[in-house]
């Protein structure tokens, strides 16, 4: 077989970017280089690998999605292997790309990444944030990203995925609400209260799903993308919230302050995944991630209650 690994880095920027502008703009070449590269592929191997559309960009043939996989774990060995080839030793290093749900990452990432940073000095990591969980699966399946820690990945969508913990729901209330001195409330005991949703796909669907649970029609007052613009609108005294993260302070942005109470109700916590692609063999540096953070959530006590 003739081929090099600079064509199937071109090969794999086109898949990812549907597009060989894009490609040719990622990777600073020209348009000409990256097509003659995948035209090569293409005859080496006696399959189309990518179906060019008149200003509509590229999609992969069945052959390619089977080939983009093999490429990938190639490039990724090849990259380990020169690594271990610089004499590097038993020390990582390269890059590792790690992908993240916004609403799990100022909550998580900071330690995860310190404590690898501790262990791993020579690896830089470059993070990427998903609003919700179809763009970080996607982001796996491209190539854009080695791991991805989500909501409740779904195995069947191209990923494989570990348990890394479940999150229990909990409400916040403001700090004048009738019920601010319990310690625990059920939801039925808020039914008639406004609520402030997070509106986000995984979260809005959770939310849905407990509040049928507990038997209430929740009436929305609010809806936010932020989740400290939520915790913000709950202690003005505009509706509770259902909630999976607890910050570490009862504070919020503005200066104000809510309360957190357990929920009594049978609720199922919502599970926090570390994710990867189904198919693609992790790299050393992907590896020695997920030991870190299955190692940190194994650890007592990592969600800081409320004060």
């Amino acid at each position: 077989m003739n081929f090099t690994l600079v064509q199937l880095r071109y090969f794999v920027a086109a898949a990812r970017h549907r597009s060989m502008t894009g490609a040719s703009r990622d990777l600073l070449v020209s348009q000409s280089a990256i097509s003659a590269a995948i035209a090569h592929l293409e005859r080496e191997f006696g399959v189309q690998l990518l179906v060019r559309h008149h200003a509509k960009g590229l999609s992969l043939t069945t052959s390619g999605e089977r080939f983009l996989g093999e490429a990938r774990a190639l490039l990724a060995h090849a990259d380990e292997i020169a690594a271990s080839a610089k004499g590097y030793g038993n020390a990582l290093r390269g890059r590792l790309h790690v992908g993240c749900a916004e609403t799990i990452a100022p909550y998580y990432l900071p330690p995860l990444l310190a404590e690898f940073a501790d262990r791993h000095p020579e690896v830089e990591v470059w993070v990427s944030e998903g609003p919700d969980e179809e763009s970080l699966r996607d982001l796996l399946a491209d190539g854009g990203c080695d791991l991805a820690l989500l909501y409740d990945a779904r195995d069947g969508d191209g990923v494989d995925s570990q348990l890394l913990t479940r999150l229990p729901p909990h409400v916040i209330v403001p700090p004048g609400h009738p019920l601010a001195g319990e310690r625990a409330v059920s939801l039925l005991a808020l039914a008639d209260d406004p609520v402030i949703l997070l509106d986000l796909p995984h979260h809005r669907d959770y939310f849905a799903s407990v509040s049928r649970r507990a038997g209430i029609t929740p009436r929305v007052r609010f809806r936010s993308r932020n989740p400290e613009l939520v915790r913000a609108l709950v202690a003005a005294g505009q509706g509770y919230a259902v909630l999976n993260e607890r910050p570490a302070t009862d504070r919020t942005y503005d200066g104000g302050r809510v309360v957190s109470l357990d929920l009594t109700d049978d609720l199922p916590p919502l599970p926090l995944m570390l994710a990867q692609a189904r198919g693609v063999r992790p790299t050393r540096r992907a590896a020695a991630f997920a030991a870190v953070c299955r190692e940190w959530f194994r650890r007592p006590m990592q969600q800081a209650p409320m004060p």
